[in-house]
């Protein structure tokens, strides 16, 4: 892999500009650049879509997109010293790289996308700080119409498993759900904490997402969201039981929410399948009406 012309060593750049990784984002630097060309060769192809990558850092991640390809890129960073920082990736792959100083969880990111002259279709794809990464992801899956193409993130192994964790597992809970109702998803690799700068307290992985056919995408997220966080908020006790917050919202029993839906009364949240919460869902978006 070339990592692009004249390009400074990463722990250089971090260096010069007296960069260390600041706790209240949940910052991590990834030096090793056979890791970030790992991950960045799990976006597929670049060459006929543009990147959005969220908290670029130094510019680990990036240096990788804009090496194997990525048509253009576009980093949004929340921390401004890093704005700075990136000048070298600037002043190396002029237009097919820009920085924008903006808050994720905030900004509607594929706007600043296209603000920034790139027009999609867009691939995101981060290193995401560990205090925000399920934050947006939820964003990014809830997003209708979908945005996005395909999504390559980094979490903390533990958040990772669950997003990808089948019915039955330990794993399995909200996350779970929230995701396979939107996304097919798959963990693509784990990283020890020691390739991180400074390591984190417990490993990292990096989960695959790719948006479901139209008519696959379960829409009422809202409700799911309701009876998710109903079921899975006590999840030792029966869906008879831990319903009855969400079903209290309605003018339905959770009995009758759960006969509605072909679900056993007796049964625990982590039984049951992904069909299963969004008829679920259905069926307490119908006893609202």
């Amino acid at each position: 892999m070339s990592t692009g012309p004249n390009l400074p060593a990463l722990r250089d750049v971090v260096a010069s500009h007296g960069l260390g990784a600041d706790k209240r984002f949940g910052q991590h630097f990834l030096f090793d650049l056979n890791l970030t060309t790992k991950i960045a060769r799990l976006c597929g192809d670049m060459s006929g879509a543009d990147i959005i990558e969220i908290g670029p850092g130094p510019g680990g991640l990036t240096r990788a997109l804009l090496a194997e390809g990525a048509r253009r890129l576009v980093a949004i960073e929340k921390d401004p010293r890093f704005i700075t920082a990136l000048d070298h990736l600037r002043e190396a792959y002029r237009e097919r790289f820009t920085a924008i100083e903006a808050d994720a969880l905030s900004a509607d990111e594929a706007e600043l996308a296209r603000a920034a002259g790139s027009a999609g279709p867009f691939i995101i794809a981060s290193n995401l700080p560990y205090n925000v990464g399920t934050p947006l992801v939820l964003k990014w899956l809830q997003a209708e119409p979908v945005w996005w193409r395909r999504a390559v993130l980094m979490f903390q192994k533990e958040v990772a498993e669950r997003i990808v964790a089948e019915p039955g597992s330990s794993a399995y809970g909200r996350l779970a759900v929230m995701a396979q109702s939107r996304a097919a998803c798959r963990l693509a690799f784990t990283l020890p904490a020691r390739a991180f700068t400074p390591p984190p307290k417990v490993d990292s992985a990096v989960v695959v997402l790719e948006p479901l056919p139209e008519d696959a995408r379960f829409k009422d997220v809202h409700a799911l969201e309701i009876v998710t966080a109903s079921a899975f908020g006590q999840r030792r006790k029966t869906l008879r039981r831990s319903l009855a917050q969400a079903a209290s919202q309605t003018a339905s029993t959770a009995d009758a929410l759960l006969h509605a839906a072909g679900l056993d009364p007796g049964a625990r949240a982590e039984t049951i399948s992904i069909k299963g919460f969004q008829a679920l869902a259905s069926a307490w978006r119908t006893a609202r009406s």
